[in-house]
C-alpha cells in the first residue's frame, strides 16, 4: 500500500507499465530494446530501498544481470541488421536473440539471479518481477521462435523449478522457483497460441496475486512463521486452496490451463515432454503441501495468546477468490464436454 501514497514510486510504476507497451508495439528490434531499457531503469528505483540493505543489493544485482542481457540483445540485433540483410531464419542468430530474452525473464538455465533477487524484494515488488516483468521478453521471444532451443529450455525450466524449491525455507525463494517452473509451461503455451499464453499468464498472475496479498497482510517471509504464528483456521484454508490451485491440482482452477496444454501435448504425441512436465508439477505440489502441512499441524503452545485476525473486508475478498478457485473447475468441465 506504500506505493499508493508515494508519488515517486507511482511515477516509476507508470513508466514501468508504459515501457512494456513501447516494447510490445514497437515495429523494429531497436524499439523493443529501448522499451526494455526504460523498463529496467524504472524498476530499479521501485525495488531499491535505502533503509534495507537486502533490497539495495537486489537492485544492484538486477541492474547488472539485466544490463548484460540487454547488451547481448543489442549485439544480436546489430549482427542481424548488418550481416543478414535478407531476414532468413538463421539458427545461430535466433539462439543469440532468444538467450538474452530468456535471461531477462529469469528462465533456466539463466535463472541464477532470480531467486537471489526475489529474496531481497517486498511482496509487491516480487509480484511485479514474477508477472509484469515477464510480459515483454516472452512476447519478443514469440516473434522469433527457435523450437529446438525452446523445447530444451522448457524441460530445464520445469525440472529446475521443481527441484530447486525442495530444500528452501524462504517463502520468497519457493515462489521464485515455482515461477521458474510455471515459466516452462508458459513458454509452451506461447508456442501453441498467443491466446492460450494470455490465459495461462492471467491465471498464474491471479493465483500468485492472492498468495502474495495473504503473505503481505500476514507479514510472512519464512516457512517457520506459518507455524509460530497462530492463525485463524479460515486463513489456513485459504492458503491451502490457493497453494493447491497454483500447483495445478485437478479440482481447482489452476489446473485448467495446464489441462489444455496437456491435452495439446497428448494429441501431438509429445509423450516424454508430457511426462516430465507432469512429474515436475507433482514435485511443486509436494513442497506446497509441506508448507501447508507445517502451518496446519504445528503450533507452539507459548504463542497461543497471539492470534492473527484479518479485517473482515480483506477476509471476505480472499474467501471470494478461493471460492472462484474451487468453483472454477466445475464450470470449466463444460469446455471439455
Amino acid at each position: 500500500m506504500y506505493f499508493l501514497f508515494n508519488s515517486n514510486k507511482m511515477f516509476f510504476l507508470f513508466i514501468l507499465f508504459f515501457s512494456t507497451m513501447i516494447s510490445i508495439s514497437a515495429n523494429s528490434w531497436f524499439g523493443c530494446w529501448i522499451g526494455l531499457e526504460i523498463n529496467l531503469l524504472s524498476f530499479i528505483p521501485l525495488i531499491s530501498n535505502s533503509s534495507n540493505l537486502l533490497s539495495s543489493e537486489a537492485s544492484l544485482k538486477y541492474f547488472l544481470t539485466q544490463s548484460i542481457a540487454s547488451m547481448n540483445f543489442l549485439f544480436s540485433i546489430l549482427i542481424k541488421m548488418t550481416l543478414m540483410k535478407n531476414f532468413e531464419m538463421n539458427n545461430f542468430i535466433s539462439i543469440m536473440i532468444n538467450s538474452p530474452l530468456l535471461m531477462k525473464m529469469g528462465a533456466a538455465p539463466f535463472h541464477f539471479w532470480f531467486p537471489n533477487i526475489s529474496e531481497g524484494l517486498s511482496w509487491f515488488n516480487n509480484f511485479i518481477l514474477m508477472t509484469w516483468q515477464k510480459i515483454t521478453p516472452m512476447i519478443l521471444v514469440s516473434y522469433y521462435l527457435n523450437m529446438k532451443l525452446l523445447y530444451s529450455i522448457i524441460i530445464i525450466n520445469v525440472m529446475i523449478g521443481a527441484i530447486g524449491g525442495l530444500n528452501q525455507t524462504s517463502l520468497r525463494k519457493i515462489m521464485a522457483f515455482s515461477s521458474i517452473n510455471n515459466l516452462g509451461w508458459m513458454i509452451f503455451s506461447m508456442m501453441i497460441s498467443e491466446n492460450l499464453w494470455m490465459f495461462y499468464f492471467f491465471m498464474y498472475s491471479f493465483l500468485i496475486g492472492i498468495m502474495f496479498f495473504l503473505f503481505y497482510i500476514l507479514n510472512m517471509f519464512f516457512i517457520n512463521q506459518l507455524f509460530i504464528n497462530n492463525m485463524k483456521f479460515m486463513i489456513k484454508m485459504n492458503l491451502l486452496i490457493n497453494f493447491l490451485s497454483l500447483g495445478g491440482l485437478p479440482p481447482f482452477i489452476g489446473f485448467l490451463p495446464k489441462w489444455i496444454i496437456i491435452n495439446f501435448l497428448m494429441i501431438n504425441k509429445f509423450y516424454l515432454l508430457t511426462f516430465i512436465m507432469m512429474m515436475s508439477s507433482l514435485i511443486t505440489i509436494f513442497f506446497y503441501i509441506r508448507i501447508i502441512y507445517s502451518s496446519f499441524l504445528f503450533n507452539y503452545l507459548k504463542m497461543k495468546w497471539f492470534k492473527i485476525y484479518l479485517k473482515n473486508n480483506f477476509m471476505n475478498l480472499i474467501n471470494l477468490f478461493s471460492l472462484i478457485s474451487i468453483m472454477g473447475m466445475i464450470l470449466s468441465t463444460f469446455l471439455f464436454m
